[in-house]
């Protein structure tokens, strides 16, 4: 991950950021596929799995910017990544990217799956496929994709060095 960038737990603190986050980075999916968009929507969305919620920060100091979230519930046998948004100014600089690929150097080193689910149509589905998901299921709405490692994964996580998660 670029060295400017860090994880942190998100707290209560972090809600009116979580928020806006939330309704620039996803109602426009939401609303393509006639899902719910109002405030208690995406209320409900922020709190599910809250307590593995971790605020994507740029900068190195305990005050650095919030730019995004990644949400990712690690359980034995597989990994989930409920949300990762990046503030729409910070998107397109390999920050999403970046935060992915750490994720999944670290998963690799655990010989665990990563799973997410993306509405059809998100544009970040090209992403994930570049990394190495596939499809393993698909809904009127989204797809349910899967990661599983590679030879090459697995070998560059071997040498890479863990997250700053200060």
């Amino acid at each position: 991950m670029p060295s400017a960038i860090r994880l942190r737990p998100a707290s209560a603190a972090d809600l009116p950021f979580l928020l806006t986050l939330r309704r620039l980075t996803m109602t426009g999916h939401l609303q393509r596929v006639g899902a719910p968009t109002d405030d208690e929507a995406h209320h409900r969305r922020i709190f599910a799995n809250f307590e593995d919620a971790m605020i994507v920060c740029e900068g190195a100091s305990a005050d650095a910017n919030p730019i995004g979230l990644l949400k990712v519930t690690r359980a034995a046998d597989e990994w989930h990544v409920h949300q990762i948004q990046i503030h729409p100014s910070r998107q397109g600089h390999g920050i999403g990217e970046a935060v992915l690929r750490d994720l999944l150097a670290e998963a690799a080193r655990e010989h665990v799956p990563v799973s997410l689910s993306v509405l059809h149509g998100n544009p970040a589905r090209r992403l994930y496929e570049r990394l190495g998901f596939s499809v393993a299921s698909e809904t009127e709405t989204s797809a349910n994709l899967i990661w599983r490692g590679s030879a090459a994964m697995r070998d560059a996580a071997c040498v890479k060095a863990p997250t700053d998660r200060r």
